[in-house]
């Protein structure tokens, strides 16, 4: 995380609330286009989804449902820089009921609870009363990749689109408890959003941390990404970023912030998003007896972005794979690309560090030594010397999937 020196932020007045007033998006009424499709490449099920474009505040996105909004970014868009546009970021929603329509100027953060102090902040009172900070950090859904699983679970079939990576501006979270006082005795604190439940009697969307968590300095309140507010679908005004964290805890539309003195029993903090407490997650289908724990921090993944499944790639003549990684919790600390189904390995060449939670970019030369069919595979090891595991993932959720990624490619002859 980098506090802001000369310039508190790249963010003007202007910039974030100027010239908004209400931001009136029609979100409800938006159609899907169906005028393109594309194929996620699954074999056993359906793998063919709608591309629309028709979002406010969105580019062509694979549109995975429509209420409520979950978007996932087309896999291509990884190739083309380290940091995810904005107007192709991912979108998932718990609730379909959230306003499209915010008054920025009688918006307020509430902070409440265990604390010496309520607080009712405005915008203004965050942008422009606490010190700014930026972070680069990929925001994963806990379920990117379901699609993959083997056999097929239930939820949101996402392929891989469902992850991001931006520089996320705004407050630190510690800075703003620090200010309302946190009392002795708090133990976790849970955030809420402007989103509710459709239907009568569904549990409100809560997450919580614990207060050591909560205070570290690196969770932070975000009003921006990659320089710009943020689009209304990823949670504008104000979201919170959870670094090395799973995206569900990243509350979007934050308007609430409650101190407890107890352990959190929201469902879900205490019941939702559980995976079996064993290595990487993983079970065999049908097995039971297992404890189950929170998701919590996002584990290691790389992929390959300029070759994909079925592609030529020429026998004998140097070629070149690149892609992303991350580390989940931690940084990167080697990519490593295989050219025989993981018999062997070469180490490639990482880009960029841009800090210890977002993407980086790899690269390595590679040559098929004949024709025929050929399996890459891409692996990545983090500072912790965790590294993605060669067997496939499976849990009931389809939570937490960070399998060694394949690509299986045909060598021409020249």
């Amino acid at each position: 995380m980098r506090d802001h020196d000369v310039q508190p932020s790249m963010l003007t007045r202007r910039g974030v609330l100027g010239g908004m007033g209400i931001a009136s998006l029609a979100l409800l009424s938006a159609p899907a286009s169906a005028q393109e499709t594309v194929d996620l490449d699954v074999p056993g099920g359906p793998s063919m989804r709608m591309v629309t474009t028709s979002y406010p505040q969105k580019g062509r996105m694979i549109l995975q449902r429509s209420s409520p909004p979950w978007l996932e970014t087309p896999f291509e868009v990884f190739d083309q820089g380290v940091f995810t546009p904005n107007n192709q970021h991912y979108v998932s929603w718990h609730w379909a009921n959230f306003p499209a329509d915010i008054d920025v100027d009688s918006f307020r953060l509430n902070v409440r609870g265990q604390v010496n102090q309520i607080l009712s902040l405005s915008l203004k009172d965050v942008l422009h009363g606490l010190p700014r900070v930026d972070i680069a950090a990929v925001n994963q859904c806990a379920g990117n990749s379901r699609i993959y699983a083997v056999p097929r679970v239930a939820g949101a079939q996402w392929a891989d689109g469902s992850m991001s990576n931006a520089i996320w501006t705004g407050v630190r979270l510690k800075d703003v408890l620090d200010r309302a006082g946190v009392k002795a005795g708090a133990v976790q604190v849970r955030f809420g959003g402007l989103d509710d439940p459709a239907m009568e009697g569904a549990p409100k969307f809560l997450k919580s941390l614990t207060i050591d968590h909560a205070r570290d300095r690196e969770v932070m309140i975000a009003f921006a990404m990659n320089g710009e507010q943020l689009p209304l679908l990823n949670g504008f005004p104000l979201r919170l970023v959870v670094p090395g964290w799973c995206g569900v805890y990243w509350v979007k539309m934050l308007n609430d912030i409650e101190v407890l003195d107890h352990p959190d029993t929201n469902y879900w903090t205490a019941t939702g998003y559980r995976v079996p407490d064993t290595p990487y997650n993983t079970v065999k289908p049908g097995e039971t007896g297992f404890k189950m724990v929170p998701v919590t921090r996002n584990a290691p993944r790389s992929f390959i972005t300029n070759i994909g499944n079925g592609d030529s790639v020429p026998a004998a003549t140097p070629a070149l794979a690149r892609g992303i990684a991350f580390g989940g919790d931690c940084g990167v600390a080697r990519v490593d690309l295989s050219i025989d189904g993981g018999k062997s390995w070469q180490p490639a060449q990482l880009g960029a560090d841009h800090g210890t939670y977002g993407f980086r970019q790899w690269q390595t030369q590679f040559t098929l030594p004949a024709g025929g069919a050929h399996t890459l595979m891409v692996r990545c090891t983090n500072t912790k010397n965790v590294a993605q595991p060669g067997f496939r993932i499976w849990n009931p959720a389809g939570y937490m999937f960070n399998t060694i990624e394949t690509t299986h490619v045909v060598a021409a002859k020249g």
